[in-house]
């Protein structure tokens, strides 16, 4: 009699078991759509907030992405450097900066030290969902961060700044010269290009500066751009939800595909 209740246990433990590991799956699952909502969630309220800064984060993520494919870089890099382009200024919606960002005029050198927390508080805003998007808060943080080290917060330099990061700041700095600011015109994609250019080494990822200035890789990225002046730069238009039925791995739906050629996709060697 002892073997079939040692039989009938393990079944019975085998199945609990069984059920919990479902739950468990099942919370998780609820958790990242969550997760993906309260980003969707976010997203709105740039747009609700800044429809300027809206229209911004939404160019960069165009670029980011075209330098990514040309990068060839993993789905998983593709999405925290699509998802890094978009919340990159979600700290400039804070209530102690709203007022600078929104100002007609250059700043001071205290508004700009101001200013200059918008990466750390757009971090702080985005830490909640960091389990579900571990390198998001990292390419947010560190996108004001230069490759000589002269950058901010933290002063990172070379390969320790994320690479999504290094990505988002050249995307971020094509758009600002090229759109300007309330208090500046925007300038011609030529010129934006001689900026990035010069500061190759310096403020940017000199590999990443190369390819971005590569004349595929750049042409797609002028595409893009003369699309979006012709446009007025409208925010587009997204699905009412990012939340997927079957898969937790949702995507924020505002964009088309990436247009990159797909020659010109290379693998950039990471140094160690």
């Amino acid at each position: 009699m002892i073997r079939p209740v040692r039989l009938i246990a393990g079944a019975v433990l085998g199945t609990a078991m069984g059920a919990a590991l479902a739950h468990e799956r099942r919370m998780r699952r609820h958790a990242e759509r969550f997760s993906a909502a309260a980003l969707e969630s976010l997203l709105r309220a740039i747009d609700a907030n800044d429809a300027q800064t809206g229209a911004h984060v939404r160019r960069v993520a165009t670029y980011a992405l075209t330098l990514a494919d040309a990068c060839g870089v993993d789905p998983r890099m593709r999405r925290t450097i699509e998802l890094g382009a978009l919340f990159h200024d979600i700290g400039k919606i804070d209530e102690a900066l709203f007022d600078l960002v929104h100002e007609p005029r250059s700043l001071t050198a205290a508004e700009r030290r101001s200013i200059a927390t918008h990466p750390a508080r757009g971090a702080d805003v985005l830490a909640p969902v960091a389990n579900f998007y571990p390198h998001l808060t990292d390419a947010v943080l560190a996108h004001h961060e230069r490759w000589d080290g002269s950058g901010y917060p933290r002063g990172l330099r070379k390969h320790s700044i994320p690479f999504a990061a290094r990505v988002v700041a050249l995307a971020d700095t094509f758009d600002v010269i090229t759109f300007g600011r309330r208090y500046r015109d925007g300038r011609a994609g030529t010129v934006a290009c001689g900026i990035i250019a010069s500061a190759r080494g310096t403020q940017f990822d000199p590999d990443l500066t190369d390819l971005m200035l590569f004349p595929p890789v750049l042409a797609s990225i002028m595409r893009s751009h003369r699309a979006f002046v012709r446009s007025g730069s409208r925010i587009p238009q997204r699905h009412m939800s990012v939340v997927e039925e079957r898969s937790p791995n949702v995507r924020i739906r505002w964009r088309t595909r990436s247009s990159a050629p797909a020659n010109i996709r290379v693998k950039l060697r990471e140094s160690r």
